[in-house]
C-alpha cells in the first residue's frame, strides 16, 4: 500500500474542499479499499453565511457518488452544529435522520447527506476518510477477528463492534471513541466493515489510511495470508453457449426480467470455484454487508436456479417478521455464479451492474482466501446482512435510476455494424438500453464504443466457424441474444446479366443470402431463450419489389433473404420469435454512396445532389438513422404482435406504390 499525494496534482486543488476532493479521488482509484460508491469522506471548514456570520460546515459525501470521480458538487454541505446536537440524542429513527440532515444542508441542490454523516460530524479531526479496505475486512472477517485486529493496531485505532450503519453506529463510535482513544489514536476499525483515519489536513488523514491499511496488508504477509490467491491464466469455459444462455433465461424468469450474465473465466475464479471448501467458505456472507445490495447475501453454487430461489425465500421468510416494519421481498434471482465449468459469473440489469458485481466479488474471493490463510474464514450472520439488505437507506440507492430504458437487459447481435445503417443500429439499441454485440469485417468495430455493454468483434460472416467463435463471445459476454439485426451486404457494380459473372455471383450470394441463412441457423436457439422472445430484423432492399436494371445479383440475393425471412416467422413463431423485413431506399449516408457515386448518379437523371437524394414521394431524404431508429421498434414493444411483415422505408417510391 503506496501514497499516491503527489504535490504537483494536490497543487490544483484550492482550498480545504479543493484536497477533500483530490485525496477522496486517491482513495478512490484503489480498488482494493474502495468499490463503486463504497466509503465516504468529510471536511469540516468554516464558512460566511447569509448575515455575515462565519459557521462551521461539515462537507460529506452525497449519496450516489463515487470516491474515484467524486467533484466538489458530490460533498453535501450539512451545519456541524445541527449534526453534533443530533449526535446527543438518545434515539433517532432513519427518516428522521435523513430528514434532519437534509433539511439541514446549506445548498438546495446537494445530494443527499452519508448515511455516516453523524458519525463524521463527531469525530474530532478535520478531515475523515472511510474505507471498506481488502486486507482489514481478511482479518476482521476470521474468528479472532477483534484479537487480532487489536494486536496489530494497539492503541493506534479503536476498536468497535458490528452495528448497522446510522444513528446508532455514530453514539457507538463515539462512546467507544472517548472511553478508548489516546494521543496516538489515528483511526477507528469497524469490525466486519471498514476502517476510518483521521487528520488535520487533507494528506494526513489519506496517508494515515495507508499506513493503517498497508499495516494490515503486512499481518497478513507475515501470516501467510497475501499471496494465496493464484496469478490469472488464459481459461475458456467448459460450458456450451446454449447451456449458458439457458442458465441466463432461468435466471431471468426468476427476476420477473430480462438480466444479463457476464462469465469471468480465469485461474482465479475457476480456482476458487474448484475450491474443495467452496460449499463452505462461499456460503457464509459477503465480507463486508454494503456489497450486500449488489451482490445478494450468497452466491448461488452450480446451475439450479430454483434451488437457489427457494433457499433465498427461505431466508426471507424467516428474517422478515423479526424487522421493525413490514418488508416486501425483493427479486429471489442469485448476482453471483459460481460453477467449476467457467468459474464466476455476475448477474445484472445492465452490463455496467453485472461488471460492478463482478469486481466486488473478485475483491471478496481476496478476502475470503486470506481469511481462510489466516484461520478460517467468518462472515456476519444472516440476520445482519438481511438488516442491511432490506434497509431502505440502502434500497434507496438502487431506486435512483427511474424507469430503465425499453431494451434493458436484452442483447442484440448487428452485422455489418461498422458504417452505415449498421452502425446507426447499434446506437439506437444501445440508446434504448440494450446490450450490442457488433460483427463487421473492418477492424474498427472493435473500438467504436467504449463502454461495458459494446462488444466489438472483426467477423468474416462468411466464415461459420469465425461466426461461432464471435456468438460464443457475445453469450458468455451478456449471457445470450435476443435480437438479430442482419444488416451485413455488398452491392456489386451495376452489371447487365448478360455481363454477370458466375464468381461475381456467387459472391453476392454468399454473403447477401448464405451467410444471414447461417447466422439465422445458428443463433435460433438463442433466440428462443429470449426472456421477453426473440427478434429478427432483416434489412432488405427496395430492389426486392421493384427492381433496377444491373443489379441482378444484389435485387435476388435480397429477394431469396426475404423469402427466406418469411419462412423464418412461419417456422419460428411457435417459438415466440417475430421476423421482419425492411426495404430501404437510398440511403445515401454509407459507405457505398461517395460524393463522386453521387454526382455521377444525379448527373444521368438531370438533377443536382440534393434533388436526386430526395425524389421520393414525399421529397424526404432518408438516412441510416431513419433505417436503424425503425429496426430498434421493430424490436421493441409496438410491434410485439407484428411478424412476417415487409415495411419500405424509402420516402415513397412510385414503382413500389
Amino acid at each position: 500500500m503506496q501514497s499516491l499525494w503527489q504535490d504537483a496534482e494536490a497543487a490544483r486543488f484550492e482550498g480545504d474542499l479543493g484536497l477533500r476532493v483530490y485525496t477522496s479521488r486517491l482513495l478512490g482509484a484503489d480498488k482494493s479499499l474502495v468499490l463503486h460508491g463504497g466509503g465516504n469522506t468529510s471536511v469540516k471548514v468554516q464558512e460566511t453565511n447569509r448575515f455575515g456570520e462565519r459557521e462551521d460546515v461539515l462537507y460529506v459525501k452525497g449519496s450516489g457518488w463515487d470516491l474515484e470521480t467524486i467533484e466538489a458538487p458530490g460533498f453535501a454541505p450539512v451545519r456541524l452544529a445541527h449534526v453534533v446536537r443530533l449526535a446527543g440524542l438518545d434515539r433517532l429513527s432513519d427518516p428522521d435522520m435523513v430528514n434532519e440532515l437534509v433539511t439541514n444542508m446549506l445548498r438546495a441542490s446537494a445530494p443527499a447527506p452519508s448515511i455516516e454523516t453523524i458519525l463524521h460530524g463527531v469525530m474530532p479531526f478535520r478531515f475523515v476518510d472511510h474505507t471498506h479496505a481488502d486486507a482489514v475486512l481478511a482479518v476482521t472477517n476470521t474468528a479472532d477477528g477483534e484479537k487480532r485486529i487489536r494486536e496489530i493496531y494497539g492503541d493506534r485505532a479503536v476498536v468497535v463492534g458490528y452495528r448497522l450503519p446510522g444513528f446508532d453506529l455514530a453514539k457507538l463510535v463515539a462512546s467507544e471513541y472517548a472511553k478508548h482513544a489516546t494521543a496516538k489514536t489515528v483511526g477507528v476499525v469497524l469490525l466486519n466493515h471498514g476502517i476510518f483515519s483521521f487528520g488535520q489536513s487533507a494528506r494526513e488523514a489519506y496517508e494515515l489510511m495507508i499506513e493503517l491499511v498497508g499495516m494490515a496488508e503486512s499481518y497478513l504477509s507475515a501470516h501467510g495470508a497475501w499471496n494465496v490467491v493464484p496469478a490469472p491464466k488464459p481459461a475458456a469455459p467448459e460450458m456450451p453457449s446454449h447451456e449458458f444462455a439457458s442458465l441466463r433465461r432461468a435466471i431471468s424468469d426468476a427476476a420477473g426480467k430480462p438480466m444479463l450474465v457476464s462469465a469471468c473465466t480465469n485461474a482465479k475464479t475457476l480456482g476458487f470455484a474448484r475450491h474443495p471448501e467452496v460449499s463452505r467458505i462461499s456460503q457464509q456472507g459477503p465480507a463486508t454487508p454494503d456489497h450486500v445490495i449488489r451482490t445478494k447475501r450468497l452466491p448461488m453454487l452450480g446451475t439450479d436456479v430454483d434451488a437457489y430461489v427457494r433457499a433465498y425465500r427461505e431466508y426471507f421468510a424467516t428474517h422478515a417478521p423479526l424487522a421493525s416494519e413490514p418488508k416486501t421481498i425483493l427479486d429471489p434471482a442469485p448476482r453471483v455464479v459460481l460453477d467449476p465449468r467457467f468459474g464466476l459469473a455476475s448477474v445484472g440489469r445492465t452490463a455496467r451492474d453485472a461488471r460492478i458485481v463482478e469486481e466486488l466479488y473478485d475483491h471478496t474471493i481476496d478476502v475470503i482466501l486470506r481469511a481462510e490463510a489466516l484461520g478460517g474464514y467468518v462472515a456476519l450472520p444472516a440476520k445482519d446482512i438481511f438488516e442491511v439488505e432490506y434497509w431502505d437507506l440502502e434500497q434507496a440507492k438502487l431506486r435512483k435510476g427511474g424507469t430503465p430504458p425499453a431494451f434493458t437487459g436484452e442483447v442484440a447481435l448487428v452485422t455489418g455494424a461498422a458504417s452505415g445503417i449498421g452502425k446507426a443500429a447499434v446506437a439506437s439499441l444501445l440508446a434504448r438500453g440494450a446490450a450490442v454485440v457488433a460483427l463487421d469485417l473492418n477492424p474498427a468495430v472493435a473500438t467504436m464504443h467504449d463502454r461495458p455493454d459494446f462488444l466489438g468483434i472483426a467477423c468474416d460472416i462468411t466464415d461459420e466457424q469465425a461466426v461461432h467463435a464471435a456468438m460464443e463471445r457475445g453469450v458468455f459476454a451478456f449471457g445470450g441474444i435476443d435480437m438479430l439485426v442482419l444488416n451485413a451486404g455488398i452491392f456489386s457494380p451495376g452489371r447487365n446479366i448478360k455481363d454477370l459473372g458466375t464468381d461475381e455471383w456467387r459472391k453476392v450470394m454468399g454473403i447477401n443470402l448464405d451467410a444471414n441463412l447461417a447466422l439465422m441457423r445458428a443463433l435460433h436457439p438463442l433466440l428462443k431463450l429470449a426472456p421477453r422472445g426473440g427478434r429478427v430484423v432483416v434489412i432488405g432492399s427496395k430492389n426486392v419489389p421493384a427492381p433496377g436494371v444491373g443489379a441482378a445479383a444484389y435485387s435476388a440475393s435480397k429477394a431469396a433473404l426475404s423469402q427466406l425471412a418469411r419462412i423464418a416467422a412461419l417456422e419460428w413463431g411457435a417459438d415466440g420469435i417475430r421476423v421482419n423485413t425492411l426495404h430501404p431506399d437510398a440511403v445515401f449516408d454509407t459507405g457505398l454512396w461517395t460524393a463522386d457515386v453521387l454526382a455521377e448518379r444525379a448527373k444521368r437523371y438531370g438533377l443536382t445532389v440534393e434533388q436526386y437524394k430526395t425524389r421520393n414521394v414525399l421529397r424526404a431524404e432518408v438516412t441510416s438513422r431513419d433505417v436503424a431508429e425503425l429496426a430498434a421498434e421493430l424490436c421493441g414493444p409496438l410491434f410485439a404482435k407484428t411478424t412476417g411483415a415487409q415495411i419500405p422505408i424509402d420516402g415513397g417510391n412510385d414503382r413500389v406504390i
